[in-house]
């Protein structure tokens, strides 16, 4: 029960890891919607165009991709959060719900978000723009596993 209780809590805190990465991934993507560096990490300019360029072409537009930058970061950041707190408190007590719920939170936020990466409509650095994503990925995807090998042995030692 001992080496149980071990591997769910290291595997929890590995979660917990990753799962900060998001976090400061968002918090560095919330504030380079307000910085004229680029677009967003490892994209600097948009088919030869910069920030500056489209601001002076259409304002409006600039605008409105700061407006959808500040968004993915609230929404990169609540995740983030939610599953911080279903690692530490429902994952390290062993709950099923929270592993599950851990899991796929993130993934459904990828699955929808990581395609669009790879259409060729705008060329990207993609280490610097998705490298703390994969990165972050994952660490956390390794704690998920821990976690999933502690609880699968429990519920066939109990069984």
């Amino acid at each position: 029960m001992q080496a149980h209780n071990s591997l769910v809590n290291r595997g929890a805190l590995t979660m917990v890891v990753g799962a900060a990465i998001f976090l400061l991934y968002a918090v560095v993507f919330f504030f380079r919607a307000f910085s004229s560096a680029g677009f967003e990490l490892g994209v600097a300019t948009l088919n030869g165009v910069t920030p500056q360029q489209l601001n002076q072409l259409n304002p409006a537009v600039m605008g409105y991709i700061a407006h959808l930058h500040v968004a993915t970061a609230g929404f990169i950041a609540a995740t983030a959060i939610a599953v911080i707190g279903l690692a530490w408190y429902g994952v390290r007590a062993g709950l099923w719900w929270a592993w599950i719920t851990a899991v796929i939170s993130p993934v459904v936020g990828l699955a929808v978000a990581l395609p669009m990466h790879y259409t060729g409509a705008f060329e990207l650095d993609w280490v610097a723009h998705l490298g703390a994503i994969y990165l972050g990925t994952l660490i956390y995807v390794v704690g998920a596993v821990m976690v999933l090998v502690a609880l699968a042995r429990k519920g066939s030692a109990t069984a």
